[in-house]
């Protein structure tokens, strides 16, 4: 009987179309599913991929294998994880991706009462501004905001990802405060160019009414990164529109101010992403529920929220 590794690594590499995407989805080397792989084919003794340097194409035969299999496996993977989860303990390797900013400020101390809750599990966490696809780079889950929502791949909300404008108590002094976001024009501006499209994107902002207007920031200084854009308006350089996780600390410290009180940019939710399943891995889903927890432990939809500022 073919082991479940085998079937596994074939079955992921024909969803894949390589060796190295199945690998990071099954936390692999490509070398370890290729051999598994071949292994399967020696034992079915049929060839199951036609390889080449550029190309993994499933051959008539694995064509039809494949098609046999059909949910077959993924029954098989949540009947073991069924008995997995019943008879140990959570472990493995977590991979996680998370905004930079954001994953230090407030997902990085949560780790050492993690790893005493769950000591099997090894953490293997990235830390980048960009959404990633979960299950072609082999994430376990993802927390942040505007992921597509691929097939596969659910969002558990935990905040809202409100945007605020802020600005050194030095680089206020002396200077009107704005009366509504329109006034932000007439300011320097500190602003992000999109990775994607190159471009600045520019936001409507909303008050506790419901009343809206656009919030245009002059592009006097143009960087990449929130953290950056943070620290350039505590270095006295303009104004910015940031989310309020990114800017909290800085505010209680004083070393940045909020102007317009109670308006706020909605980009959204901050989620933590995971594929979707019957059974959930062990390592993921107390994952899931420890961020959870801490969240509503911590009150920090209420903390982020612009609209209750």
């Amino acid at each position: 009987m073919e082991t479940l590794a085998n079937l596994e690594s074939f079955v992921r590499s024909a969803e894949t179309g390589s060796f190295s995407a199945a690998a990071r989805r099954l936390s692999l080397t490509p070398a370890a599913v290729s051999r598994n792989v071949a292994l399967l084919e020696r034992n079915l003794g049929v060839r199951l991929f036609q390889r080449s340097t550029r190309k993994l194409t499933l051959s008539e035969a694995g064509e039809r294998f494949l098609m046999e299999i059909g949910g077959n496996l993924e029954a098989l993977q949540a009947a073991i994880a069924s008995v997995s989860n019943d008879r140990s303990e959570p472990a493995g390797v977590l991979r996680v991706s998370m905004a930079p900013t954001f994953g230090i400020t407030y997902v990085m101390p949560l780790l050492p009462a993690f790893l005493v809750r769950y000591p099997m599990i090894r953490p293997d966490w990235q830390f980048e501004n960009r959404p990633v696809d979960l299950i072609e780079e082999g994430y376990d889950a993802a927390l942040g905001g505007g992921f597509d929502l691929a097939p596969g791949v659910v969002s558990r909300p935990l905040a809202p990802a409100h945007l605020v404008a802020v600005a050194s108590p030095a680089y206020m002094a002396g200077r009107k405060k704005p009366g509504d976001p329109r006034d932000l024009e007439g300011l320097d501006g500190i602003v992000m160019r999109s990775g994607r499209t190159g471009r600045v994107r520019h936001r409507n902002m909303r008050d506790a009414a419901g009343n809206e207007m656009p919030a245009r920031l002059g592009e006097t200084i143009m960087v990449n990164d929130p953290a950056a854009m943070r620290e350039a308006a505590i270095l006295g350089l303009g104004v910015t529109l940031l989310a309020v996780s990114d800017v909290l600390a800085s505010i209680e410290r004083g070393e940045l101010v909020r102007l317009l009180p109670r308006w706020y940019a909605d980009a959204g939710a901050i989620s933590i992403y995971y594929a979707t399943r019957a059974l959930l891995p062990a390592k993921t889903r107390v994952f899931v529920d420890f961020i959870v927890e801490a969240f509503e432990r911590e009150r920090l939809a209420e903390r982020f929220a612009g609209s209750l500022k």
